[in-house]
């Protein structure tokens, strides 16, 4: 038999882990080179994982859900079979083990009151939230341990599961006296149900049998927490982990200071406004006011290249390339931070192209791992909800993190050769969250003034 390993692929140089989202493909599929297996997730991005053979699903090796170090084999793929062959059988062993099971404990009787091993065989969706593997169930039929024994056994497997090991354990204990009869379980409420048996050498069936249950449940996610209220209860998911994961782990790395400014963007204003029309039909894509921010922050790095470094214990190592992520929120409510790369070295078409095709990438989940590293800088642009401004929390292992605010209009002061006026001006705030390690408050404001400086003096007579 030949077999080929698939393993969990290297999705980046700071990715070491992933975790399985969902298998497409069972024990027996047959499947072709580069179909996809599996879908996978990291701290970064969603993937897929493609076959890297032809040939038949023979083993898998990790559950749905479960964090897989990069490198490691998740299945096996046998080679060795014409398409269209026996693809069945894998899958139909557990059922014949399970039904060969609930035959060996139906000829042992079942007088001492609990339910059998053989009634789980049955129906194992019944009376019990664990999972037995076939062995386990034909070890416990061949050796009498009823269900509530087996319950009881305390497992060493992953997520607590009994092993073959645990059993043979409990069996010989048993035999040696070591351990004792178990007390029975209060008898549930008996519900009648459809439940699935299982039978040797035909396919599985549904009839009408006795079923335990535990009577009616409560709503999934309303529970009542105080004597006067309820309250929603809503569990996280994996994403929403992730995001929670580093941005304690950031505020516990760095420490945070913020500095504020405010700018006159003005002509930036006006300038949009006067060729987005032009700029869309021109170039195929839309003038928005991130490709300007970003514009304005990479000619800034230039002049403060502190800015775009990072700290490993205590050699601080300032990049070359200028790579600024900007975050955006998805439809589901989460945030990632696709990365612009060398962004100093694209024009403002570039930039918009860029901004845009990351964007939609992001919220239709087509981002690739390599869209999401080897940030340096990360913009994050807060008034397109409606804020003035915020602070944000830096993007590890960057050292600082922009947040623009809403453009509004508002009566200031402004300079004129007559003498001071007051005029209807597009204002913006900003603010910088910086790592203190590195950045002092000098260059920290510095460096928020300059990019302040840049949109403000921005040509209002600027060509596309």
């Amino acid at each position: 038999m030949a077999l080929v390993d698939l393993v969990m692929p290297k999705m980046g140089e700071s990715i070491m882990e992933a975790t399985i989202l969902k298998w497409l493909k069972k024990p027996g599929d047959m499947i072709v080179q580069d179909e996809t297996v599996l879908e996978i997730a990291t701290d970064k991005v969603d993937s897929e994982v493609p076959a890297t053979e032809d040939g038949v699903i023979e083993e898998i090796l990790f559950k749905e859900n479960e964090v897989v170090p990069v490198g490691a084999v998740i299945a096996r793929i046998r080679t060795d079979v014409a398409a269209g062959g026996p693809s069945s059988q894998p899958i139909a062993a557990p059922v014949h083990q399970a039904s060969q099971a609930a035959e060996a404990v139906q000829s042992h009787g079942g007088g001492n009151g609990y339910t059998s091993v053989a009634e789980e065989a049955k129906a194992p969706v019944l009376n019990s939230n664990k999972f037995y593997s076939p062995l386990v169930l034909n070890i416990a039929a061949n050796e009498g341990v009823s269900l509530h024994e087996l319950e009881n056994i305390e497992g060493t497997g992953n997520e607590g599961r009994v092993t073959k090991n645990d059993i043979l354990r409990y069996v010989n204990d048993k035999k040696a006296g070591v351990v004792t009869q178990a007390a029975p379980k209060p008898q549930p409420v008996v519900e009648e149900k459809t439940a699935i048996t299982f039978k040797q050498d035909a396919p599985v069936v549904a009839d009408n049998t006795n079923v335990v249950t535990a009577g009616p449940k409560p709503p999934a996610t309303i529970y009542n927490v105080g004597q006067d209220a309820d309250v929603e209860i809503i569990e996280m998911d994996r994403q929403r982990k992730l995001i929670a994961e580093h941005m304690v782990r950031s505020k516990h790395t760095s420490p945070h200071v913020t500095s504020f400014s405010e700018a006159d963007v003005t002509n930036m204003v006006l300038w949009r406004d006067k060729v987005k029309k032009n700029f869309e039909k021109q170039e195929g894509t839309k003038i928005t006011f991130m490709p300007l921010f970003i514009e304005a922050i990479a000619r800034c790095i230039k002049k403060y290249p502190l800015i775009n470094s990072s700290l490993e214990g205590d050699k601080i190592y300032v990049k070359k390339d200028i790579n600024i992520g900007m975050a955006t929120a998805l439809p589901s409510g989460n945030l990632i931070v696709p990365v612009i790369k060398n962004a100093d070295q694209l024009n403002l078409v570039g930039l918009a192209k860029q901004v845009n095709s990351l964007a939609d990438k992001a919220r239709t989940s087509k981002l690739k791992p390599t869209d999401t590293q080897s940030g340096t800088f990360t913009l994050t642009n807060v008034g397109s909800f409606g804020s003035l401004m915020g602070t944000p929390i830096i993007n590890q292992p960057q050292v600082a993190i922009l947040a623009v605010g809403a453009i509004k209009k508002r009566a200031v002061v402004i300079e004129t050769p007559q003498g001071d006026a007051i005029a209807i001006r597009h204002m913006i705030y900003l603010s910088m969250s910086y790592d203190h390690r590195i950045v002092d408050g000098s260059l920290g404001a510095t460096f928020l003034t300059a990019v302040a400086n840049e949109l403000e003096n921005f040509d209002v007579n600027r060509s596309i």
